[in-house]
C-alpha cells in the first residue's frame, strides 16, 4: 500500500514493522508502520491501513514533565476514519466485532487526502481505514510507543514470537 504513494524506497520497504498487537487478527486489528525519524524530539511515520483494518483505540500518556506525545495526522491516500472522544457520531466505520469496550472514543472525522488534524497529549483515539485502505504521516513530538495506554487489555505492544 505504500509503494504506489511514491513515497518508499527498497530499504524503506525492508523496515515497514507489522504490528497486531498481540490480537493475532492482522487484517481486522493491526497495522503497518514504517519509521522515518524518531529523535528524542521528534517522530515521523507513514502508517498503512489495509481496508477496514483498525489501528486500536490508544493514548500517549504524560512522562516525567512531558504531558505525553502530541501527533498530527496527514492522509496520502485513501479514506482514513478518526475517533476521538466528544460526542458519539460513529457512522463511516464500525467497532471490530465483539469489542464494543475496548473503543470508546467515538467522535468520527472522515478524512480524505491532503486532510490534516493534530491530537493533543494524551487524547484517547483509533483510527480505521475505509474501503480502499489509508496511508497517512504521523508526525509527533518524541515516541514513547512502548508506553502508550490501550483500551483494550489483551494489547500487547511488542512482539513475541511464540511457538506452535
Amino acid at each position: 500500500m505504500m509503494r504506489p504513494t511514491n513515497l518508499i524506497t527498497d530499504e524503506d520497504q525492508q523496515r515497514i514493522q507489522v504490528a497486531d498487537f498481540g490480537l493475532s487478527q492482522l487484517e481486522t486489528e493491526g497495522a503497518q508502520i514504517l519509521p522515518l525519524v524518531d529523535t528524542d524530539r521528534l517522530a515521523v511515520k507513514i502508517i498503512a491501513l489495509f481496508p477496514h483494518q483498525t489501528l486500536p483505540e490508544h493514548w500517549h500518556p504524560p512522562v516525567g514533565d512531558d504531558p505525553g506525545k502530541e501527533e498530527t495526522f496527514r492522509v496520502i491516500s485513501g479514506t482514513l476514519l478518526l475517533y476521538v472522544e466528544g460526542t458519539p457520531t460513529l457512522h463511516a466505520g464500525s467497532i471490530p466485532a465483539g469489542k464494543d469496550a475496548c473503543y470508546t472514543a467515538r467522535h468520527e472525522i472522515v478524512m480524505q487526502p491532503r486532510d490534516q488534524i493534530t491530537l493533543a497529549p494524551g487524547a484517547k483515539h483509533w483510527l480505521q481505514a475505509g474501503s480502499e485502505g489509508a496511508v497517512v504521516f504521523s508526525f509527533s513530538t518524541c515516541a514513547r510507543d512502548i508506553l502508550d495506554g490501550f483500551s483494550d487489555p489483551d494489547v500487547v505492544r511488542t512482539t513475541k514470537i511464540v511457538d506452535d
